[in-house]
């Protein structure tokens, strides 16, 4: 998960806290010493209780395929730890105004990509390169639809074209128009029925 570490405007130093709230992480603010709950990037504890965080986009990825992508990225080399978990154990979870979705990773790598709704918006969660993303799906008040193909989305009621991993329009109507990309997160099953009990979990 990312977030924006700024509260109305003021720039916040975040630190590991130690504990763990809802068998998640925690952080600890070093103005005001307010305990957050990472999951939720809200604080818990202290003076800024209640105050949240602003999830911005982010995706899980391998190396391999992000710099192939993203040839010019400089990346810390440190030495790993013990795997203690697998992606396909995860899901993507796309939480928009308290409406919250969750997508197995095993259905992305089936599907491709699914065409969905969080609350009232609609999204498509794509899987390509050996990563996620999610993307918006509408231009005004035209809704497209995503398919996955030979490696580039498409969709029939534009015509056109989209990198799968930029999300930016390659030939077609909107060629060099970005879908917007949508703030979301992995997660284990089980933390999201921790952190966010109205969840609804994708299935076909």
């Amino acid at each position: 998960m990312v977030h924006l570490r700024e509260i109305e405007g003021t720039e916040i130093a975040l630190g590991n806290q130690g504990a763990l709230f809802g068998n998640a992480m925690t952080w600890w603010d070093h103005d005001t010493g307010s305990v957050w709950s990472q999951p939720t990037g809200e604080a818990i504890l202290g003076p800024r209780t209640g105050a949240k965080l602003e999830l911005l986009p982010s995706t899980l990825t391998t190396w391999g395929a992000f710099s192939q992508s993203h040839p010019e990225t400089l990346a810390l080399d440190a030495p790993g730890g013990p795997q203690r978990f697998l992606l396909d154990d995860m899901v993507v979870v796309v939480d928009l105004s308290g409406n919250t979705a969750a997508y197995p990773i095993p259905s992305l790598k089936q599907f491709g990509v699914i065409n969905a709704r969080v609350g009232e918006v609609p999204v498509a969660v794509v899987w390509a390169s050996e990563q996620w993303s999610v993307f918006g799906r509408a231009f005004g008040e035209t809704v497209v639809t995503l398919a996955l193909k030979d490696g580039v989305l498409e969709d029939p009621e534009s015509g056109t074209t989209w990198d799968a991993v930029r999300g930016l329009g390659i030939e077609g109507p909107l060629a060099g128009e970005p879908l917007a990309h949508i703030a979301a997160f992995t997660s284990f099953p089980s933390d999201v029925d921790t952190f966010y009990p109205n969840a609804t979990f994708w299935t076909r």
